[in-house]
């Protein structure tokens, strides 16, 4: 069995997350690509933290529901069958926050679980009650690191 990937045609694992997905520029959601989903998954979730942010983890984009049989999501759109969640700034959807001028590189961390049933989680969620909520029931995971600096 192969092992669920998570990737970006746009950036690296651990490489910097061009601007048009921050909110310096475009505040477009990036392009992602998975492969690897185990046959038995119910839902995908995708959840992106900034972990480096001042006052601890802040959510940027949470989706439920997509579809276990994607394989990934243009810049700009929703995965396919997935409801966006509101993040960590108020809004639903992506939202490519910037950290504080003079601030270290941040770590944006994209996070897709493959669950073994679907899940219900509070409209605005934070990073922690995600994990939480997808630990009993995730067959797989994978994580793909987006940099940001000023």
């Amino acid at each position: 069995m192969t092992a669920l990937k998570l990737q970006s045609p746009v950036f690296e694992d651990h490489h910097r997350l061009p601007p048009r997905y921050t909110e310096d520029a475009g505040n477009v959601s990036p392009p992602l690509a998975w492969s690897g989903v185990p046959d038995e998954t119910a839902e995908l979730v995708l959840l992106c933290e900034d972990v480096d942010a001042p006052t601890g983890s802040v959510v940027h984009w949470t989706v439920v529901g997509i579809d276990p049989h994607s394989q990934g999501v243009a810049a700009g759109r929703t995965p396919p069958g997935g409801t966006a969640l509101v993040n960590g700034f108020g809004r639903r959807g992506w939202s490519g926050r910037n950290p504080p001028p003079g601030d270290h590189p941040h770590r944006y961390v994209f996070h897709l679980y493959a669950l073994a049933q679907p899940c219900v989680l509070p409209d605005t969620p934070s990073a922690e009650q995600v994990r939480e909520t997808l630990e009993e029931r995730e067959l797989a995971d994978s994580t793909l690191v987006g940099l940001y600096e000023h």
